[in-house]
């Protein structure tokens, strides 16, 4: 039986002290981003294309609409925001930074907050990076900020003939057993030094990417830095540097370097009720 009082599991309800909590923490972080020049969107809550964006589409809560067509509620901000502000509004703004502050839906009635933008046609990494680093600097925090190039374990992966499965599962002891020097020295890197004695000895397939990954790092203005060049993220869209914001089980927030339509931009989320828990800790 369900009484007339309850709501969906996995649904948010919000009142007295942490409604004003979740009040006052959107609108500081807006105003860092409008001070950032960005511009406020909130997109619509269904979406055609969704399934672009998530790698497991079962998470989608998907329906009909009155044509028959494939409609999900919205799982994920980014894609949708892009393809909006250049296909739909085109004509009317070349602005190309945006913010959101909006929940996102996934199976079976799970609702998540989310503050986020999109950097459209802009491709320096270390930028959106060290806006994430302001906004967590402006909160008083300092969880750990961890930066990884996706295509590192891709090209492991082809130059090792392993399954690219591997590094999305995070089984570690399958690398391990591998017994590759070289792959063992990048297992153990998680700051610039080691990164930077790491790429001596990795095969010249990897220099490039990982040098790369080095130079935005030593970009990035925050002191609770981790490398992490073999971390494989799961939404599908990124596809170059990335990050994510991390503080004992708590993700906080998820950001990168993204392809799509042609245009190479980049953004983050900041995940609204993870960080209300940190800061109510």
């Amino acid at each position: 039986m369900i009484f007339e009082h309850e709501i969906p599991k996995g649904s948010r309800l919000y009142f007295g002290k942490l409604a004003r909590a979740k009040r006052v923490l959107e609108n500081s972080v807006c105003e860092i981003l409008e001070n950032n020049g960005f511009e406020e969107i909130l997109t619509p809550n269904f979406s055609y294309s969704q399934h672009q964006s998530i790698e497991n589409d079962k998470k989608l809560i998907k329906f009909s609409d009155e044509e028959n067509e494939q409609v999900s509620l919205r799982a994920d901000s980014t894609l949708d925001v892009v393809r909006i502000i250049t296909k739909r509004l085109g004509r009317t703004t070349k602005h190309r930074k945006w913010f959101y502050v909006q929940p996102i839906f996934s199976y079976p009635s799970k609702e998540d907050y989310q503050i986020g933008c999109e950097w459209i046609e802009h491709t320096n990494i270390s930028d959106i990076i060290n806006l994430t680093a302001e906004i967590l600097k402006s909160l008083k925090i300092e969880p750990i900020l961890q930066i990884s190039n996706i295509n590192i374990p891709r090209l492991v992966s082809l130059e090792l003939n392993i399954d690219i499965e591997i590094f999305k599962k995070g089984e570690i002891s399958e690398l391990l057993k591998l017994n590759c020097d070289w792959l063992n020295t990048l297992l153990r890197v998680k700051d610039i030094k080691s990164l930077e004695n790491t790429i001596k000895v990795v095969p010249n397939s990897l220099k490039k990417e990982l040098e790369k990954l080095l130079t935005k790092a030593k970009e990035v203005n925050y002191s609770n830095i981790i490398i992490a060049p073999l971390y494989y993220g799961i939404l599908k869209y990124y596809d170059d540097i990335y990050f994510r914001v991390i503080d004992k089980n708590l993700v906080l927030c998820k950001g990168g370097m993204y392809s799509t339509d042609g245009l190479s931009s980049l953004g983050f989320a900041l995940y609204t009720d993870n960080l209300l828990k940190m800061l109510e800790g």
